[in-house]
């Protein structure tokens, strides 16, 4: 992946919008974290709350990144269906947070998801076709939300 200076105005933007697209429901829903989700069964997996922060940060650079490269690379229908997923699915991603955590409804949360993580699969094979570095970049969401998918079952059935 080559990036030059002209492109670093665009690539930073693209980052900070989503980071702040992505960390915004985990701010509206935060007070659920320590009045809720502390006083359900937790899965054997669930990590410690700090973990999520660096991990979703990281992810959502991630995900600006690659969707920097298909805005930049891409074109006609190949640009515009990989867009398109991008935006869908990250409306599930905002949703997951605000009907698990907001709304504290574990099975909504893992009927979303689910969706969320088909999504996923198919934004990052849409950006694969456009640009196969911007595809690779959208693994480890992939494969975070599969992780968060069996954690949303297993709050389920615990709880």
């Amino acid at each position: 992946m080559v990036l030059s200076r002209t492109d670093l105005p665009g690539l930073a933007l693209a980052v900070v919008i989503c980071n702040a697209v992505g960390a915004s429901p985990a701010l509206l829903t935060a007070g659920t974290v320590e009045t809720w989700y502390e006083t359900i069964t937790q899965p054997a997996l669930a990590p410690p709350n700090w973990v999520f922060g660096p991990v979703w940060t990281l992810l959502f650079t991630l995900l600006g990144v690659g969707v920097y490269l298909v805005l930049r690379d891409g074109s006609g229908r190949a640009r515009t269906l990989a867009v398109g997923l991008f935006v869908g699915q990250y409306a599930f991603n905002v949703a997951w947070t605000l009907v698990f955590f907001g709304d504290q409804n574990i099975a909504g949360g893992l009927a979303v998801i689910l969706v969320l993580l088909a999504l996923i699969a198919a934004t990052l094979a849409a950006f694969w076709r456009v640009r196969k570095e911007a595809g690779l970049l959208l693994v480890p969401y992939l494969l975070w939300v599969a992780f968060a998918t069996y954690l949303n079952y297993a709050f389920w059935v615990l709880n």
